[in-house]
């Protein structure tokens, strides 16, 4: 899969209530299948959707992948039941502004630019933007500009307090993975 140490390769990342539950069903499932799980998402009552996004470490997701993925994933929720009634379950890739849910995910995508938000305010700031530089001891890093016309700086932001990370698209972003799929 990975030579990153599996520190790095672990979710900080951990949904709630049932999608927690979904997770927890869904995570072994992927990963037996040579996938990541990225996140889960419920929405709607009685009749919602389930969508679990998914990775395929190093390679793009195939429109296979996610029927795949959906086929041996239906019969383990349908067996535990994590939703009560009818519900659409739906797989998808991460796109342009992928979340980021692993530490690896910070070493992934260096030179990208990111916003992250804490569940705790550092300094009287809960959310920062700024270019992913890595991460290292414990801590996503990101070159951010903290006041306006100030010098850049590395910061670092404990994977433990993130409430959410994911990277911004913008057109450049967008032509780079264009050309970069095209390679492949």
């Amino acid at each position: 899969m990975s030579n990153l140490t599996p520190s790095l390769e672990r979710r900080f990342t951990r949904e709630t209530g049932t999608a927690r539950l979904i997770a927890d069903l869904a995570e072994p499932v992927l990963e037996g299948l040579g996938f990541r799980l990225v996140r889960v998402k419920t929405s709607g009552e009685g009749g919602g959707t389930v969508q679990v996004m998914a990775e395929r470490p190093g390679d793009q997701m195939t429109v296979d992948d996610c029927a795949v993925i959906s086929r041996e994933l239906s019969p383990v929720l349908d067996a535990h039941d994590p939703l009560p009634g009818k519900y659409n379950l739906e797989i998808s890739s991460p796109g342009l502004d992928r979340p980021l849910v692993r530490p690896s995910d910070f070493e992934t995508f260096l030179g990208y630019e990111a916003k992250v938000e804490l569940s705790e305010a550092i300094d009287g700031r809960k959310r920062f933007r700024g270019v992913v530089d890595g991460a290292e001891d414990g801590e996503a890093r990101l070159i951010v500009q903290l006041e306006k016309g100030a010098e850049a700086q590395v910061i670092g932001l404990p994977f433990s307090m993130i409430e959410e990370a994911r990277l911004v698209s913008d057109k450049d972003t967008l032509r780079e993975d264009l050309q970069r799929s095209k390679s492949h």
